[in-house]
Parts: structure tokens; sequence; C-alpha cells
């Protein structure tokens, strides 16, 4: 009997030992930790960033990720802060008044020749400062759930994943994996702009990179945002097979307010992922108990899987965009209005507004589409912003939106 019961036991733990491990799933809890009131917002440079990236190289160690920084998983970068907001930031160690912020990175090894960087930003806007859009007389802490932590979350998720299946792959993925959590993005792409300057593995050898920026407030409608479209001849064929679940806003220009234009900017094929503005962006109100969930794993399934069938593929061909940003208007009056970057039909639409401003004051109201605004007739987001480029500070303006069913006509007052 005892010997029975010993061959039992035996049994037991072998089968433990050949249980095949399968990934985290942690989006949520990860979210919450970086979206913490302790951390304070994460700004570049404070002590809310450093309880971050400690927490991100845990993450990273508990995922089984190797260190592929300068100094274990950080690569630390000083910066002195610009005061002309057209110039170079200088990156520098020998000034007064620098801050130091710290890319986490880490990598899979498949000893492949090419390696697929996978990416978001983790630091925010600590208590607002220049960057908010909060107008309360009080200081308060911007959180940043969706501004990034929603971004940060997906990328550990993937990281589990890609992990697990190539730990447990008799063939393993023809490419290997740079997993990075940029600093400094709030403050001009710092950290990723650091990164393309002094990569931590040969730039010739990185496919393409993926980036994740605000992924965490998908809509009822399912749309999701993808710029770069345009850098890989592969990607909107990969993109378009791989979707069965989302409504896709593409953007082929891989020039953008967040990290994947740095890695654009060195002839690297990109794709960024974006969920959208909302009326939280910015603001104290970003917080992890309003984040889509569900949505968020939807979209870790998708990238998966557009990374997985893109494998086959080799080395994917690199290509220019034109770049839309050097076309947009310059204007010195706005409507004091979110607009729903992801709405493609006719005219802007307005996805919230901000108090006391020309919209409020003229009656508008989320969920409003621009359709006329002087003598201009606004069919998309450029030509809303060609619109607006012609007013100056104290004028009056026609301004037409569509509610329902209902065209509105009212001025607004800049």
């Amino acid at each position: 009997m005892k010997k029975l019961i010993l061959l039992f036991l035996f049994a037991g733990v072998l089968s433990c030992k050949n249980k095949p491990k399968v990934a985290e799933n942690k989006i949520k809890d990860d979210v919450t930790y970086l979206a913490d009131d302790r951390l304070e917002g994460r700004q570049t440079g404070t002590q809310g960033e450093v309880m971050a990236s400690k927490y991100l190289t845990e993450r990273f160690t508990t995922i089984g990720l190797e260190p592929k920084g300068t100094d274990g998983f950080l690569q630390s970068f000083s910066f002195k802060p610009k005061t002309d907001p057209h110039s170079e930031v200088e990156f520098t160690t020998n000034v007064d008044s620098t801050i130091t912020g710290h890319n986490v990175i880490g990598f899979i090894d498949n000893k492949a020749k090419t390696t697929i960087v996978i990416g978001a930003h983790y630091d925010h806007l600590g208590f607002g400062g220049e960057g908010s859009l909060f107008r309360g007389e009080e200081k308060a802490i911007h959180n940043g759930a969706d501004d990034n932590a929603s971004g940060v979350a997906v990328m550990l998720n993937l990281a589990s994943r890609l992990k697990v299946k190539n730990d447990q792959a008799e063939i393993k993925d023809k490419n290997n994996y740079l997993f990075m959590a940029f600093s400094g993005e709030e403050m001009g792409l710092l950290g990723s702009n650091y990164f393309s300057k002094n990569p931590t593995i040969e730039a010739a050898s990185i496919n393409y990179m993926i980036n994740m920026d605000m992924v965490g407030r998908m809509k009822a409608d399912s749309t999701l945002a993808v710029y770069g479209t345009g850098t890989s001849p592969m990607f909107k064929q990969t993109l378009k097979a791989n979707n069965d679940k989302f409504k896709i806003v593409e953007n082929e220009s891989g020039v953008g307010p967040s990290d994947h234009t740095s890695f654009y900017l060195i002839d690297i094929p990109v794709l960024h992922f974006f969920t959208g503005q909302h009326e939280d962006y910015h603001k104290p109100g970003d917080d992890a108990e309003k984040l889509n969930y569900e949505g968020m794993h939807l979209i870790s399934d998708y990238i998966y899987s557009i990374i997985s069938d893109l494998d086959d593929n080799g080395e994917l061909a690199f290509r220019k965009t034109k770049n839309e940003s050097e076309e947009t208007p310059r204007f010195k009056v706005g409507l004091g209005v979110v607009p729903d970057y992801l709405f493609d039909g006719k005219g802007m639409r307005i996805d919230g507004t901000r108090e006391e401003t020309p919209a409020v004051n003229a009656g508008l109201q989320k969920g409003d589409i621009v359709v006329k605004l002087g003598d201009s007739t606004v069919t998309d987001m450029m030509s809303y912003m060609r619109a607006l480029s012609v007013f100056d500070k104290g004028d009056e303006a026609a301004i037409s939106v569509k509610r329902g069913d209902n065209i509105i006509n009212t001025k607004v007052e800049f």
C-alpha cells in the first residue's frame, strides 16, 4: 500500500512538472498599480517614475525576459529641459538642472537575425504642469491610466504570451522580441529618441516596431485606430486578414505624437495602436476604473495574431510615408473641444468639451458633428483645422453642427 501511495505521489509530481506553463493575464493588475496615487502621476525624473520602473523591472523578471538595458533592465538618460519648444533636446550629464529618466528594456532571444520592438511609454504628467488640460485651482495627481498605463499593460501581456509560446515551441519564432517601457514621452518622446540614438541592440536588426499609446478606452463600436500602415507594404493586408472584431481606422503616416515616430525616423516600419481621446485626456480623471479591460484583451489578441502572421515574412520592407504633420495648419484659437479622432464620417465629431471655452459658450455638445465653420465646409479633421486657422482671438464665426438628424446653426466667439 505504501508503495502504491508513493507511486501516485510520484506520478502527481511528474504531471505538475510536465504541465505547460500558461501566460499570465495581469492587464488590470498592472494598470491598477501604475495608475495608483502612490506613484503621483509617474512624471519623468520623479520618485513616482522610479517606483514604476522598479515595478516594470520586477514584472519583466517574473515573465522571464533577459535584461537588455545598459544597467540590467534599465537604460537611463539625462537631459536638460527645453526652453525653446522648437529646439532639439540636449542629452547631457554635465550641466545643472538635468533630469534623469529610465527606459526599461527586456528581451526574448530566439537566436534570430531580426528583432521586433514592442513598446509603450509609462511616464505621465505627475501633478499636471504644462501638458495638463485641467483647469482647477488645486494641484491634482494625473494618474494616466489610459495614458499610458493601458499600453504598458498590453505590452506586458504580450511579453508573457510570447515568452511562454517560445519556451514551449520546438521551433521558435523567426524574430527576437525587445520589450520597451519608455520614459520621457510626455516631454517630447525623449526615451524612444534616446534609444534610437543609443540602441542596446543593433539598430539594423530591428525588423519593425509596435507601439501602444492609449488603448484603454475602446468605445462600444469597437473602433481601433492604427497608424503607420503605409510604412511597410505588408501591413494593410495583414491588419485586414487578422481582423474580425474591430472597426479599423487606418492612417498611413509613420510620424505622430508618440514613440513609434522615433523608430520611423531611423527607417524602421511602425504600427501604432490607439483607441481615441476622451474627456479625461491629460486630466486627473484618467483613472483605472474607467478603462475597458475587455477591449484591451481583444487588442492584445489582435496584435499577437499580427505578429504571428508576419513571422514567416522575413525582414519587412520599409517605406517612407507622407508626413501629415507638416501639412497641419497653424492656428491661434481653438474651440475648446476634444475631437473624435476615430470618427470616419463627414465632418468633425466632438468627443468632449472643456469648461469656459468658445464651444461651451456656443452651446456645442459631445456628439455634435461640425459640418461648417465660417465660410468653410468641414468634411474631416484636416478641413476643420484649415477652417480654424483663419481666425484670431476676438473673432466671431458662424458654425453649423449636426446633432442627431438636425442641423444647428449658431455663432462662436474665439
